[in-house]
């Protein structure tokens, strides 16, 4: 993991209602740094920034509303391909039967995701 893991990405809040979660947080400081919507999903996603922490909330009609609520923390890694190889020899479940593109940022991200002892989802993402 040390090879190519670079620090935490993001946190990961699914909001039963993005406007005001956006404005709670930038009320605490943050700003937001990037917006996203993906059309299959028909879901909107807001990327908020305070100094090294960044979280990413988005559309979910199914937001638990209750404390345990974040659904990821995602990973920053630098080598998605062996983070991917690495997850499957230590025998840790990806919940994808491959590696998952996505148009964020300015030239797309990579990721995947396992579940962990609580049911917590962790990420592995590489920005492009």
């Amino acid at each position: 993991m040390n090879d190519f893991y670079t620090g935490i990405q993001h946190i990961g809040i699914p909001s039963a209602n993005l406007n005001a979660t956006v404005d709670f947080y930038k009320k605490l400081g943050f700003e937001q740094v990037r917006e996203e919507y993906l059309e299959d999903a028909k879901c909107r996603i807001r990327f908020l920034k305070l100094k090294n922490l960044v979280i990413e909330t988005y559309d979910a009609n199914d937001a638990a509303m209750n404390s345990g609520a974040v659904d990821h923390i995602a990973l920053d890694v630098n080598d998605i391909d062996a983070a991917w190889e690495f997850v499957k020899k230590e025998g840790f479940n990806p919940l994808s039967e491959e590696i998952i593109s996505l148009p964020f940022w300015s030239r797309g991200i990579k990721c995947f995701k396992i579940e962990g002892p609580n049911m917590e989802l962790v990420e592995f993402c590489q920005i492009l």
